[in-house]
């Protein structure tokens, strides 16, 4: 190898090295706090508060574990069942909306379509804390203030799942192909079911995790919402648990126990749906 092969191969090495050397202080600093929830979920009250946060003395994750489920009744599981139901359930609807209206926008004509996406796109940039109120009030007139369906309903409905739902059918939903499933007599709504939903399997897997991150997560429209305790999903229910805990110290291990336990689905989803994940993030970058 020649001086200069070798001169031009360092800042090559010297990239490679820098750009590594960022990606793993980026996923040290992200899992850093599930390294410490792991920790401190298998330690007694006495030790979470000592400088032996790391040692493996005081092991008590089995014990924490079985206080969690016990504590109140055992609210913690009527929690974390509420959640599942919030999540999953509106994420799998909400995502089948979100996709069935990108798909109207992309394929259909009709009056004043870009100026309503346009306000799908302004609805995007409005916080979610932002509506919690007019949503209360709302669901006040309509009767269900402290329901299921409080919770459930406004969550079914993302501007931002709308607008991936059009990007995803521009990417994987040739019209050529649509025109062909209709000239063979097939229906819109039996094009769309057989045809388009079928190509669009990686788009719906994308916004269906976007959208459990965000439900899962969902805190403020609960907690305006709800004031039944066995209604709470779990970081409402976590919340009331930690504020709680200045009084009653015996608060703190469940809390975190039930911290850890509440990412667990999150990891699981993207671990079990990543291969759909990454393929539909990359729809339409190549063609």
């Amino acid at each position: 190898m020649s001086a200069t092969d070798s001169t031009l191969l360092r800042p090559r090495t010297l990239g490679r090295v820098t750009v590594n050397a960022v990606v793993g202080l980026s996923v040290l600093y992200t899992l850093l706090p599930v390294l410490w929830l792991l920790f401190a979920a298998a330690k007694n009250r006495d030790a979470l508060f000592g400088s032996d946060l790391l040692s493996l003395s005081d092991f008590s994750f089995l014990t924490n574990l079985s206080d969690l489920f016990v504590m109140d009744g055992g609210q913690y599981g009527r929690w974390y069942v509420n959640s599942l139901l919030y999540a999953v359930l509106g994420a799998a609807v909400g995502s089948l909306v979100s996709v069935a209206c990108g798909y109207a926008f992309d394929k259909y004509r009709f009056r004043h379509k870009e100026k309503l996406f346009g306000l799908v796109l302004a609805a995007v940039m409005v916080p979610q804390t932002v509506l919690a109120l007019p949503l209360y009030l709302m669901a006040s007139e309509a009767g269900v203030v402290n329901t299921f369906w409080a919770v459930f309903v406004p969550v079914l409905f993302n501007p931002f799942g709308v607008y991936l739902g059009r990007i995803f059918s521009q990417g994987y939903v040739p019209d050529e192909v649509l025109e062909a499933a209709r000239i063979d007599g097939a229906g819109e709504l039996t094009t769309y079911v057989r045809v388009a939903l079928r190509m669009l399997g990686p788009g719906l897997v994308t916004i269906f995790l976007f959208q459990l991150t965000a439900i899962w997560n969902n805190f403020f429209l609960p907690m305006v919402m709800l004031s039944d305790q066995d209604l709470y999903p779990v970081s409402l229910g976590l919340y009331t648990w930690n504020s709680s805990a200045s009084v009653s110290p015996e608060y703190y291990p469940v809390v975190i126990m039930g911290s850890l336990l509440a990412v667990l689905p999150l990891i699981l989803a993207f671990a079990l749906l990543q291969r759909f994940w990454r393929s539909g993030l990359t729809a339409g970058a190549v063609k």
